[in-house]
């Protein structure tokens, strides 16, 4: 009888979760889909000048600025709600819910204050790509001119790994039950704060990643793709410490190649 009851339990949680991931998974494949039209718009330049949410390469204006902006926002949702998903569950699983009403009122604010933190950091990113752009830091195909730039971010990142800020968002990120137990806020409200501070730990974790985009290519699928999956890995793995350590390494030894190179190649 326990056996059943546990079973009959296990399966309503399952359907009750059915409606998150699905509308989550929407999301995520929508924005993947995006990068990939605007991807395939950046290779084939002789029919993607002309495309719809295509800026232009040079002298952007407020609408280029503002599809930069769409364009960044849409890769940070590609990029980081799939890490979220754990913490969405445990989210819709706290059974603080019960008491308070509807549940799905207090999911959308949580991941609406999530979104909100990392669209703040999408118009930093448009900010600094405009710029880097006008000096010619960052081509117009989005990606690093400056061996200094692409080598001084790669080697920022691998240090920021080692980092106790980065440790610390790291472990709040990978607990999510210890999360809701210390941040808890009843009402939409309240879970629309809890969604950003979620996000600003998260950001605090993975804005050094971000930013290597462009040393990658801020288009470059391949590397949005690797960049995903690391994150997620970091975030999921039972012992992370190691990855991030293993990455830190790598990253400085990669920027202290880069820099070596063009000081030879000068």
């Amino acid at each position: 009888m326990r056996a059943a009851t546990a079973a009959l339990r296990r399966a309503l949680n399952t359907r009750e979760r059915l409606p998150i991931l699905a509308g989550l998974g929407a999301t995520i494949a929508l924005a993947w889909a995006y990068l990939l039209y605007m991807a395939w718009g950046m290779e084939h330049m002789d029919v993607g000048i002309d495309m719809l949410l295509m800026p232009r390469m040079t002298d952007w204006g407020a609408v280029d600025l503002a599809l930069v902006f769409l364009m960044w926002t849409v890769m940070m949702v590609a990029m980081m709600l799939p890490s979220s998903l754990p913490m969405m569950m445990a989210f819709r699983s706290e059974p603080r819910h019960d008491a308070a009403g509807s549940w799905a009122p207090r999911i959308v604010g949580f991941v609406a204050g999530y979104l909100m933190v990392w669209s703040g950091f999408s118009a930093a990113m448009t900010l600094i790509q405009w710029a880097l752009l006008e000096v010619r830091w960052v081509s117009p195909m989005m990606d690093s001119r400056s061996p200094l730039l692409a080598s001084l971010l790669l080697v920022a990142a691998g240090a920021f790994q080692f980092t106790p800020l980065k440790h610390a968002c790291l472990s709040t990120c990978r607990s999510p039950l210890s999360f809701l137990m210390t941040e808890w806020r009843p009402g939409v409200r309240g879970a629309w704060i809890m969604g950003l501070r979620h996000g600003l730990f998260c950001t605090g974790c993975c804005w050094l990643l971000m930013a290597l985009l462009f040393v990658l290519g801020v288009m470059n699928v391949a590397w949005i793709a690797v960049l995903t999956a690391f994150v997620l890995l970091e975030k999921t793995l039972p012992s992370a410490r190691w990855v991030s350590a293993a990455s830190g390494v790598v990253l400085i030894a990669w920027g202290a190649w880069l820099l070596r190179s063009a000081a030879l190649a000068a």
